[in-house]
């Protein structure tokens, strides 16, 4: 998965995990990036990695109906991304601190009884063109 990333301007594994979270394969989303974050944990992109890794862990809460776990990782992600600006590493990162929020609006707004993710309204993250 991740040699056929290559070629992208980016780290394969970064691009694995956006091609892996946009078919909903959080997991998978969650797996590849680990590489990068296990290298750079106490780096400059550490939290930013890992702030990755909590949003689709906490879309795999979701799959698996597990509204409380995937409101805590959506929580930590959130704070993982706040030290970065609006734009890093090609993401917009407002467009994902907005991302977050609505999916816990969506959880706390139905007290956690009803899961709100559907294939049909699962998020999409794009990376931006280099400047």
């Amino acid at each position: 998965m991740v040699e056929s990333h290559g070629g992208q301007g980016v780290d394969p594994h970064y691009a694995g995990y956006f091609h892996c979270f946009n078919r909903q394969l959080f997991y998978e989303a969650h797996d590849v990036l680990e590489n990068l974050w296990l290298a750079d944990k106490h780096g400059p992109n550490g939290a930013f990695y890992k702030g990755l890794i909590q949003l689709a862990g906490a879309f795999v809460h979701l799959q698996k109906s597990r509204l409380r776990p995937a409101a805590a990782l959506f929580k930590l992600a959130r704070v993982n991304f706040e030290s970065y600006p609006a734009r890093h590493d090609r993401l917009n990162l407002d467009q994902v601190r907005v991302l977050i929020k609505h999916w816990l609006t969506e959880l706390e707004s139905h007290h956690f009884e009803n899961n709100p993710l559907t294939a049909k309204n699962a998020p999409y993250l794009k990376l931006e063109a280099h400047e």
